[in-house]
Parts: C-alpha cells; sequence; structure tokens
C-alpha cells in the first residue's frame, strides 16, 4: 500500500497533543500494522547483514571507532530507504506524517530515515544526548523522530528513556563525544539531570515520538536478540539563525565515517543526492 494513497490510521486526541507539547515525547502503542512489522523486519535485516552504504559513509558504528574488520559497537544506517526502497512503503507512513503535521503543523515534512540496530548482548548503550546536536549548527529546527522498534522494546534489550521538558527551553546543551574519543560518531550530552527521567517501552510496531531537544537515552541489550528500531524524521521549516549556534563537538570529531563520505566525490554525492528527492517524494502523503 504507498502513502501515496492510504489513509492514516492513527489520530491523535488533543491530551495527547498537549501532552507532546508539554512533556516533549509521546508513547504510542500501535502505529504500524503487525502485517508491516514483519515485512519491515525481513528488509531491514537484509539491509544491516550487507552494511548497506558502507562505502558512502550512511553505514557506521555510532559507538565505537568504526574499524574496517572490527564488529560494529552499535551499528546504524542513514536512509535505509536508498537502499531498499519497498522499506518507505506502508500503512505507518501515512500514520506517521499525519502524526508530524499534527505535532509540527500542515507545513512538516519528510526529512529522512535512519535505523539503529542494538546486537544480542551488547553492553553499549545509547548515551544520553539532544538529537539536535547532530543537526546544521545554522539553523535553528522544529523537529520530531519518530522511533519504531522491529520487536519488543524493554528495559532489558534498549527501550528510550526521556528526560521530559528538556525541549523547552530551546537551548541545545553542551556535548562531547563518546568516551571523549573523536574517533567516534556517537554524542553524549556532558551533563544530565536524571531525577526526573522516564523509561517508555513499547511492543513492536508502536512508537515513542520526541521533539529532537528532548534528551533521551537507550540503554544496552541485554537479551538474546537484535534490538531493532527503524526512524522517521519530520521537520518544520528550518529557521536560518544570524549567528550559528557554536557546536564545536562536530568540530572536533575525526570519524571513519566522515573520511569515507569526503572520499565518494562530488558526483557520487550528487547521485546520493538526487536518489534521496525521490525516496523523499515517495513517502510523502
Amino acid at each position: 500500500m504507498s502513502t501515496l494513497t492510504a489513509l492514516p490510521t492513527v489520530v491523535l486526541t488533543r491530551e495527547q497533543i498537549q501532552f507532546f507539547q508539554r512533556e516533549g515525547y509521546l508513547v504510542l502503542d500501535s502505529v504500524v500494522p503487525p502485517e508491516e512489522v514483519e515485512r519491515m523486519r525481513e528488509i531491514y535485516d537484509k539491509l544491516f547483514a550487507s552494511k548497506a552504504g558502507r562505502a558512502q559513509g550512511e553505514f557506521f558504528d555510532l559507538g565505537g571507532t568504526d574499524e574496517e574488520g572490527k564488529a560494529e559497537a552499535l551499528p546504524q544506517m542513514m536512509n535505509p530507504s536508498r537502499y531498499a526502497p519497498e522499506i518507505a512503503v506502508g500503512q505507518f507512513r501515512a500514520n506517521a506524517a499525519a502524526i508530524a503535521r499534527q505535532l509540527l503543523g500542515q507545513h512538516a515534512e519528510f526529512k529522512q530515515d535512519f535505523a539503529i540496530c542494538k546486537p544480542p548482548g551488547s553492553a553499549v548503550p545509547t548515551p544520553w544526548h539532544q538529537d539536535n546536536a547532530y543537526l546544521d549548527p545554522k539553523f535553528d529546527h522544529n523537529n520530531i523522530n519518530i522511533w519504531i522498534p522491529l520487536q519488543p522494546a524493554n528495559l532489558e534489550n534498549g527501550c528510550l528513556h526521556f528526560v521530559p521538558r528538556t525541549h523547552l527551553s530551546g537551548d541545545i546543551l553542551p556535548h562531547h563525544s563518546i568516551n571523549n574519543d573523536p574517533r567516534i560518531e556517537g554524542l553524549e550530552c556532558d551533563q544530565v539531570d536524571l531525577a526526573k527521567a522516564v523509561a517508555a517501552p513499547i511492543p513492536p510496531g508502536g512508537a515513542t515520538i520526541h521533539h529532537t531537544r528532548t534528551l533521551h537515552y537507550a540503554g544496552p541489550n541485554n537479551s538474546k536478540n537484535p534490538r531493532r528500531a527503524y526512524i522517521l524524521e519530520f521537520e518544520a521549516p528550518p529557521i536560518k539563525r544570524s549567528v550559528p549556534h557554536d557546536f564545536y563537538w562536530q568540530k572536533a570529531r575525526q570519524t571513519s565515517r566522515n573520511r569515507r563520505y569526503a572520499t565518494i566525490g562530488a558526483r557520487t554525492r550528487n547521485t546520493l543526492y538526487r536518489i534521496a528527492k525521490k525516496a523523499k517524494k515517495l513517502v510523502k502523503s
């Protein structure tokens, strides 16, 4: 079913919208129909098994030094719909787009998709961070991430945790590379007050939705199975700043992923851009 024709089956209540605006996150038990979860999981596993996009810097180790021949501590893939367009088709896409418009306004647009796979028995957490710390510092961003597990997400395998209301000030807190190692792509916040942190376990096909300024974290995967998360990012039109944010942590990173991306050349980057535009049109509804 294409999102060009599918009608959303999920409509947020006024109470849910108000909760998100106040707390910076929202938990939904069902966004993806069960048959789509199974189909997406099969596509997802094939993509990660092939490490699609590694040469282009789109498959990388978020939590480790990303060395060739070394198992990834926390494998992440950007734009999986570039490499498997069929993952961009389904009822859940219409639901995600409808949720984004309710939370960000009618001008909300799909920005990108990405996926994070936490291997079985992984001791590596996803540290506390704000997603905006990864974004373009020349703009103020009003974005949401819709985080969908393709199996149960719980305390054992690394569900998301949030610090409510950390999106309200508009501030991006200081961050640094994980373990203060500039070779690592992932970021963590310098200091977090966890007194009000809450866990958000959800069933497969459910979703957590958070503002990209909301502090969040995912624990290690102590289970015997992979913890698969597929994420959709939507944005309201970004606002150009007169003075850019000082995201000094971005300048400090010296990662293998960035080196791979830098060596693929302008022609390949232009090709990837055209593919991304096609994928973006496919998921619009």
